[in-house]
């Protein structure tokens, strides 16, 4: 793929970044399916005993969404266009997890709006946003759309 060096820097900066998220992530779902409360930094806390749907989403992140993204991360350095579609799934779920987190954390919480509360709720969303438009601007080269 004839990517540009800036191209190129962009989405490993942004690949990278995401990785690390999606490790964060893993580790914090894992702690709510073993059952343990988790304090957010906006008072609330993700304990699927208070509600039940802290499970549901847990599954979905840890069986559904982090290996999607891990996978394509994974693809992505091995050269394999197959590797952005699945990355792009990926960021697809982290934008609008972390957008509903976020909008939920806002209206319901009015949290205090400090570093960590940024790094818990809208980070992921630009994360995946970043990606995403890193996508759109090199549709032609990732899928082989377009010219030769």
């Amino acid at each position: 793929m004839d990517l540009s060096l800036l191209s190129k820097v962009f989405l490993y900066i942004i690949i990278i970044v995401f990785g690390l998220l999606v490790f964060v992530v893993l580790w914090w779902q894992i702690m709510v399916l073993r059952g343990k409360s988790m304090p957010n930094p906006d008072g609330t806390f993700d304990d699927w005993h208070d509600q039940k749907l802290f499970f549901g989403i847990a599954i979905a992140d840890v069986f559904v969404a982090i290996p999607i993204t891990l996978a394509g991360i994974c693809l992505i350095f091995l050269v394999s266009s197959v590797g952005y579609f699945l990355t792009a799934l990926g960021a697809l779920w982290f934008l609008w997890a972390n957008i509903m987190t976020t909008a939920t954390s806002l209206r319901f919480e009015k949290p205090r709006i400090t570093f960590s509360w940024f790094m818990v709720f809208p980070f992921g969303a630009l994360i995946g946003l970043a990606y995403i438009i890193w996508t759109f601007l090199h549709l032609n080269l990732i899928f082989r759309i377009g010219g030769s």
